[in-house]
Parts: C-alpha cells; sequence; structure tokens
C-alpha cells in the first residue's frame, strides 16, 4: 500500500465498508444492548481495513488521504452511531504509529489485524526509570478497548521527583502504549448515547513501559514523513469527530425521508411528506448538514494541499480545521433534532432509529475536541490574541 497526496476518488477500504454496513446497520439494537461492538462486527470491520487507514505504507497500513477517513467514519456512523464512533477512534489511532521507532511500530502496529485506541488526555503520570517509565493513572472514554490490543494513555511526564516542564507552567505530556493485558477496564459505561462504544474507565497501576513505546505528540516529530502525518494530528482527531456526526445526521435525514412518505399524524389524512412544515424542515436540515460537510472539506483541501507540499500548515489553516469540525458537530446535532422533532410521537420509543441517533449526536458534542470550548480557542486566532496552538 502507498500513500497518496492527491485528492481520493473511490478506494478498497470504502468498498469493502459499503459491503458490510447494511448488515451492521440492522443490528444497531444488539450493538446498544451490548455496550460495545460484538466481536463478530469488530472483526467484520478489521477486515475491511478500516482501523489501517492512517498507518503508515510502511506497516501496511493505507497512509490515506484524510477525507477517505472522513468518508468511512460519516458512512460507519450513517449506519450507527456507536460503529462510527469505533471507526474514528481506531482509524485515527494509528496515526501515531509514525512517531514510534521502527520496532515498537512493527509490533504494535505491523499485524493486519491490530487494532489501537486510547485517551490522549493527560490523566495519568509517567514516572522516567532509567530507560523506561512507570506509568500509573485514571483515564475516561476507552472506547473500542474491547478490540483493541494496545492502549494509548495521556500522562504528564515526571522526573527527578517533579513533572518535566515544556515552558514555565506547561508539564510535558506523553502518549504512552500499554498492552491491553496490563490495563483494569471499569464496567461502567451507561450512558445516554453511543452506548455501542465500550468508552468505559480504564486504570493503570504502575505498569512499566519502554521509552520507546513512548511519544509525545505536541514536542516530537513524525519519523516517518508523509502528508498525513505533517497533518495536524489534533486536527485529524477533531474532524474525525465531526464527521461522526455528519453521519448520523445524514442517517437521521434518511430515516425521516423513508417515514414521511409512510405516516399519516394523528387527525390527519395526509402522509407527513406532504405537510409544508415537514418540506421545509427537512430541507432545513439538509442544508445544515450540506453546508457544514462543504466546510469540512474545505479545511481538509487546503490544509492537505500544504501537507503535500512540505511547507508548514499555518496557524489560521489549523484553526480552521478545528471550528470546521466543531461547527460540523453542532450543525449535525440541530439537523438531527429537526428529524427527531418532526417524526413526532414515532421517535419517543427505545426502537427508533431516530431516537438512537438524537442520543448519539448529543454525545459527540460533549468530546473535548468538538466541545463549544473550542470556538475560544479559533477566536482567540481570529482575533489575533496569542493563543497556546499546540491544540491546533
Amino acid at each position: 500500500m502507498t500513500a497518496s497526496a492527491a485528492a481520493p476518488g473511490g478506494h478498497p477500504v470504502l468498498d469493502a465498508l459499503n459491503d458490510v454496513l447494511p448488515g451492521i446497520a440492522a443490528r444497531a439494537e444488539e450493538i446498544e444492548r451490548a455496550r460495545q461492538l460484538p466481536a463478530e462486527i469488530a472483526r467484520m470491520l478489521i477486515e475491511t481495513g478500516v482501523f489501517k487507514l492512517c498507518v503508515p505504507a510502511a506497516l501496511g497500513g493505507h497512509e490515506a488521504h484524510p477525507l477517505v477517513l472522513m468518508r468511512a467514519i460519516e458512512a460507519a456512523s450513517s449506519a450507527d452511531g456507536s460503529t462510527g464512533w469505533n471507526v474514528m477512534i481506531g482509524a485515527t489511532s494509528g496515526t501515531t504509529a509514525a512517531y514510534l521507532a521502527p520496532d515498537a511500530a512493527q509490533l504494535i502496529h505491523g499485524d493486519a489485524k491490530a487494532v489501537t485506541g486510547g485517551i490522549f488526555a493527560p490523566r495519568g503520570k509517567a514516572v522516567r526509570d532509567g530507560d523506561s517509565w512507570r506509568v500509573s493513572g485514571h483515564w475516561q472514554w476507552a472506547s473500542g478497548n474491547s478490540h483493541c490490543r494496545w492502549m494509548k494513555a495521556g500522562c504528564v511526564a515526571w522526573e527527578e521527583g517533579r513533572p518535566r516542564m515544556v515552558r514555565e507552567g506547561v508539564p510535558e505530556v506523553l502518549t504512552v502504549y500499554v498492552p491491553r493485558e496490563r490495563i483494569t477496564f471499569d464496567d461502567n459505561w451507561h450512558t445516554s448515547g453511543l452506548c455501542g462504544t465500550g468508552s468505559c474507565d480504564m486504570r493503570i497501576d504502575d505498569v512499566v513501559v519502554p521509552a520507546s513505546h513512548a511519544v509525545s505528540l505536541t514536542r516530537d516529530r513524525p519519523r516517518i514523513d508523509g502528508p498525513l502525518y505533517r497533518f495536524p494530528v489534533f486536527g485529524l482527531l477533531a474532524l474525525g469527530c465531526g464527521a461522526v456526526a455528519l453521519g448520523i445526521a445524514r442517517g437521521a435525514i434518511e430515516d425521516l425521508r423513508t417515514l414521511a412518505g409512510a405516516k399519516v399524524p394523528a387527525l390527519s389524512r395526509r402522509p407527513l411528506a406532504e405537510r409544508a412544515g415537514t418540506q421545509s424542515d427537512i430541507a432545513r436540515a439538509e442544508a445544515l448538514v450540506r453546508a457544514a460537510r462543504a466546510f469540512v472539506v474545505e479545511a481538509i483541501t487546503v490544509a492537505w494541499e500544504q501537507a503535500a507540499r512540505g511547507t508548514g500548515i499555518g496557524v489560521e489553516d489549523r484553526m480552521a480545521l478545528r471550528l470546521a469540525a466543531t461547527h460540523a458537530t453542532e450543525a449535525a446535532a440541530k439537523a438531527v433534532d429537526i428529524c427527531y422533532t418532526l417524526a413526532g410521537g414515532t421517535s419517543v420509543y427505545r426502537a427508533s432509529s431516530l431516537q438512537r441517533r438524537f442520543r448519539d449526536v448529543h454525545v459527540v458534542t460533549q468530546h473535548m475536541m468538538v466541545a463549544p470550548p473550542s470556538y475560544e480557542l479559533a477566536g482567540r486566532v481570529l482575533v489575533r490574541l496569542p493563543t497556546d496552538a499546540s491544540m491546533l
């Protein structure tokens, strides 16, 4: 497999994914009840290669264009929000393979069926111990861990009894790889939405990790060069969240289109589709999703062109990636709300796909990469205030 800087057309992963998604969509309620991806579904997704979209070609991955990643996440999320979230986490996690030394990268990512996940938020402590780190901590949102072999954990680096500082007031944060069997997972993922993501808490207690299994996403440079690894890591993660929301919204619109032609509301003689209010509101939902998606595609395209040239991506273009992702999530939630409301009493039942999409998209809005404070980060750049650009 080889990487390409060109804008993508088709892709074999998208073709393979489209073959399995109808069957996965039919099992959405089962996925929700299981509170994680059933093993059979995880195996089906692994076989498509979707979890290797961001893994370097040198390790057998696809090293794909971000627009391919976006389309894969959207498609999976339109079928089922929890499946889309699992796809997003497992696929974007492959990016950090480019930061690892070759032996470590091969060990962790080299197997065609290997999937990684994790949490970059620095809720752990990594204490230097010779050529290793002793890692302890407690993290939330360990999404997709049931089908992962390795999990990544964000940790503050400690040396000589104190945090190692990047600059005054800012400690160094490491992303540390730990084998799944060395981690304790709490069975506490009982939530309103994205119920099938298995995003429970994870705990690590004094596990020794080789220094070669730890990277700094804000200070280290990728060891493998290519457009994908010049693309902002946190921008890619935020775009993944936005793509989940857009896919959920697309699914909600299609659900409503199907329902509107068949449902005759109480005290009415006309199908829902023939009501003027239905027609105008579904058009608004469609416009919200298409417009938000266009902004995301534009932001990706601008950043990717710079990454492909190797000229560096400016702060404003990095900001645009985060802004587009946050706006897409907000717009998608509004579109789903419209569809949920138009469906009337049908959408309140637990078995309703619209109810599930409503719950799922509103959980996406709470993720730190696309939550409302992201607007503040973008706004500081826009009004030319000093801004910590490390999360851009």
